[in-house]
């Protein structure tokens, strides 16, 4: 499938063309392994431009592996607010903090010590020793994926994890030995900005010549991908229960969805009908005095397996100050921008702003 002549084009072409073209990203101005990790980690199912401000912001805020591994857990999901999959964050904090007690802080070199990390698969594995080590291994994520079943014409399924293998071993046959870095970052900047999902611009492309998708006439069929399911839609409950300047939070479960997020009390799979019905039960639990209670309004949060319909109701309340001192969840207000909230809570606290200045006007 893979001849000499064809492989040597390949290499030669998008090589030169990365090289004068590719895009300013801050990760990619050193070969840091550690700032290259943070931001593959970044990048998974995440937008370059929507990263770039959030890499910044993290890279000032943790500017060495050391310093991020002796941060605080809260302290790391705050400066990842707003990114959303925080199971990425955790993930991250618990590997380097791994590679400072096992490897002396020195970012692992081989494949078989960094993939044991926590969070850290084939592509990251690939991505980060070719990048910042110069070793010959694949990194497969999907723009990759992507360009290779154009350029080579293939109608495997990119859904599927065999497909993905199967593309690791071709990329592993037309890497080069001599920056293999490159090469895989530019078989993504191809994939990002040339071959895009819709519309590729293939007349500029620098692979047109030996592309046999494009011979095929193809291009625009490729990649065959099995749609998957919609996210399931789940009726939602958000309580905004406040005395005075006061606001009552809850940390979601350690595991599962927002896993060990603040947020606010959250009640899911309740029909319109049965609202009133569990609020009532939630505060009879929470053995609390209720004054008042009202509906602010709904909106809509998708989650790659969820799709939240939330219903978000105001309850006033009255708890003596013992009970506040007593209970570390209660927090004021005008504290909120401090505390690290998934972005699905951000929404309903700009709700609440919103008619909050509204009624002001």
């Amino acid at each position: 499938m893979i001849n000499e002549n064809n492989r040597k084009t390949i290499q030669q072409n998008l090589l030169m063309w990365y090289r004068e073209h590719q895009r300013d990203l801050p990760w990619r101005r050193d070969k840091d392994p550690y700032k290259i990790w943070v931001s593959e980690i970044m990048l998974q199912q995440t937008r370059v431009d929507t990263v770039i401000p959030y890499y910044n912001q993290f890279i000032k805020k943790f500017p060495s592996l050391h310093q991020l591994a002796q941060a605080d857990e809260e302290e790391v999901i705050k400066a990842w607010e707003g990114l959303g999959y925080y199971s990425r964050a955790r993930n991250l904090h618990a590997a380097v903090k791994e590679v400072v007690a096992k490897y002396g802080g020195k970012v692992p070199s081989t494949p078989e010590e960094i993939s044991s990390l926590k969070g850290v698969g084939s592509y990251t594995t690939g991505a980060i020793l070719s990048i910042a080590y110069n070793q010959k291994l694949a990194a497969v994520d999907g723009n990759v994926l992507r360009v290779i079943s154009r350029l080579f014409s293939l109608t495997d399924d990119i859904a599927k994890s065999t497909t993905r293998k199967k593309f690791e071993k071709i990329v592993l046959r037309i890497l080069p030995d001599h920056s293999p870095g490159d090469f895989n970052q530019a078989l993504m900047e191809l994939g990002a900005t040339i071959c895009t999902p819709t519309s590729p611009t293939c007349l500029i492309c620098p692979l047109r010549e030996v592309c046999k998708g494009f011979a095929d006439g193809l291009q625009d069929e490729l990649p065959i991908k099995k749609k998957l399911k919609s996210p399931k839609k789940v009726p939602v409950i958000f309580l905004w229960i406040t005395d005075g300047e006061y606001l009552l939070l809850e940390k979601r479960k350690k595991q599962g969805l927002l896993a060990g997020m603040w947020g606010l009390p959250t009640i899911e799979h309740v029909p319109k009908d049965k609202i009133k019905d569990e609020v009532e039960k939630y505060i009879m639990v929470k053995n609390i005095e209720h004054s008042s209670f009202e509906t602010i309004g709904s909106f809509e949060h998708i989650f790659s397996h969820r799709h939240w319909q939330i219903t978000l109701l105001r309850i006033s309340v009255h708890i003596n100050e013992q009970e506040k001192k007593r209970n570390d969840t209660w927090f004021r207000v005008q504290d909120l921008p401090q505390i690290a909230l998934a972005r699905v809570y951000q929404k309903a606290y700009q709700l609440i702003s919103s008619l909050a200045d509204s009624r002001k006007m």
